[in-house]
């Protein structure tokens, strides 16, 4: 079992900080994929083992709790199964180590308490740079909008969570033309040349259902014995359909979308009166359009009242060639303290766009940990370093065996700057002997490794607290699980 892990972690290894490598994802159905995002390769990798079923799960707990430090957490758990089979080749009892384990997770703790700091001005910024740098996503051009994305939607008064945020790709240009709008996107065919365009300061009504007439629930014969009937009939329908279309006029609303079908009468209707009506939207754009304008959904027409109409700041539409996949484009922008921003995500490859977008998610889940939990520790191997320090003058009052766990446990956090220092092209064991020396330096200052394998001084490379803490209790956790298994054995899966 502990060969089995070992062997998932190493997987991961050369993909691991700012130098790291990509992975080619060869799928059963024929496609690929190529990134070095852990949390999507250990989603997709095809697993047997029961011990790597076991950090598949870990990887996938990480992700959940903080979105980020997935390729960390696993390095880690590697490195202390690592170092348990050593301990177990020369006659030690498995809880043991469990103990020296557990005791080593608490100093983790106190150390990464002590070692990390308030959020400053400016923090967050470098918490995303961090948490984009050595993927596909260029922090340079989008951390500064992650920043100004989180600012907007403070303004909104409103709780900031990850359905904040809409993530679109535009399949075009380079990933440097993308840009970020405060409001949403749609494709969505506009349904006439002549429809309203370049609203401002649109009142905006969403509606999730039709706009027509409903049908009849049970089938009903009418006859007709004269043309005056028939006339009476066609306008009751008009009547109808005109009570329908001047109810949405008189809200004032001037930019209407909805879940399903507009009648083609009504549409008329509204066009004429100046409102852009799009239809067939699904429920997830329903929700985002509110969300960015302020809006509340309307489940029925008849229902409709004026404080359900939200406002933007702007409405444009861009008609496309007609085809099965292109629609129009319908943007809209600059909305007044809006509950959603949205990423206009640049680049011809789709496949690279996907990866842009799995980078801004990490960012944005490792700033969210930063908004609930306002601490960061400096990162680049520095934080590890630290505590295995203190872990190894903690062991020195320890009596028994526990105290060969606790240096096997500091060895085993120092593969992190081991990895970092080797993937840039240095030689690890150097760099983690003089990043060691640094480490017992009690100054505020704080030593890692830089993107070219050399030990200097960090400043700008941050962590959340939290997430570091959630990374090693979900490492030594399952270390301590598998650690605690005596034998493997089959039993009836009915």
């Amino acid at each position: 079992m502990i060969e089995a892990a070992r062997v998932f972690s190493d997987i991961l290894r050369p993909t691991y900080g700012p130098r790291g490598l990509d992975k080619m994802l060869y799928k059963t159905d024929g496609s690929r994929a190529i990134t070095n995002d852990g949390a999507r390769i250990v989603s997709e990798l095809l697993v047997k083992h029961p011990a790597a079923k076991m950090m598949v799960s870990m990887g996938e707990t990480q992700e959940e709790v903080s979105g980020d430090g997935v390729t960390g957490t696993l390095l880690v758990c590697g490195s202390l199964l690592e170092e348990a089979s050593r301990l177990l080749s020369r006659g030690f009892h498995p809880l043991t180590i469990v103990q020296g384990y557990r005791n080593s997770l608490e100093i983790s703790k106190r150390t990464i308490e002590n070692r990390s700091r308030p959020v400053r001005s400016g923090d967050m910024e470098r918490v995303a740079y961090t948490a984009m740098t050595g993927k596909s996503a260029n922090p340079d051009h989008f951390a500064p909008l992650l920043v100004s994305s989180f600012e907007i939607l403070r303004g909104a008064d409103r709780d900031i969570s990850t359905e904040s945020f809409g993530m679109i790709k535009t399949g075009v240009g380079t990933q440097e033309r993308s840009r970020l709008i405060m409001g949403f996107q749609l494709r969505k065919r506009v349904p006439s040349e002549g429809a309203p365009n370049n609203l401002e300061n649109p009142n905006v009504l969403v509606i999730r259902g039709d706009i027509k007439i409903r049908k009849m629930t049970r089938t009903a014969e009418v006859r007709v014995s004269n043309s005056d009937e028939l006339d009476s009939f066609i306008e009751a329908e008009k009547e109808r359909k005109m009570k329908i279309s001047d109810k949405i006029t008189n809200t004032s609303a001037n930019f209407v979308v909805c879940g399903g079908e507009i009648d083609r009468d009504i549409l008329y209707e509204l066009s004429r009166s100046g409102v852009l009506a799009i239809q067939g939207l699904d429920s997830s754009e329903i929700e985002q359009v509110a969300l960015c304008t302020n809006s509340v959904v309307v489940d029925s027409i008849m229902d409709i009242h004026q404080t359900m109409i939200g406002t933007a700041g702007t409405v444009n539409w861009t008609r496309r060639p007609s085809s099965d996949q292109v629609e129009d484009i319908i943007e809209i922008d600059d909305c007044p303290s809006p509950g959603l921003v949205s990423f206009l995500i640049g680049g011809s490859s789709d496949a690279s766009a996907e990866e842009t977008i799995r980078s801004l998610h990490d960012a944005i889940r490792s700033m969210l940990v930063c908004e609930q939990d306002p601490r960061v520790v400096t990162g680049a191997g520095s934080i590890y370093a630290r505590i295995a320090n203190d872990i190894r003058n903690a062991s020195l009052l320890e009596a028994g065996r526990e105290r060969l766990a606790m240096e096997a446990y500091a060895r085993a956090l120092e593969t992190i700057p081991f990895v970092l220092a080797s993937n840039a092209g240095r030689e690890g064991l150097d760099a983690v002997l003089e990043l060691r020396t640094k480490s017992r330096d009690e100054t505020t200052i704080d030593h890692g490794i830089s993107v070219d394998g050399h030990i200097s001084a960090m400043e700008g490379v941050l962590h959340p607290a939290s997430s570091l803490i959630s990374s090693l209790e979900a490492a030594v956790e399952t270390t301590v699980a598998m650690m605690r298994i005596d034998q493997v054995v089959s039993a009836r899966g009915d």
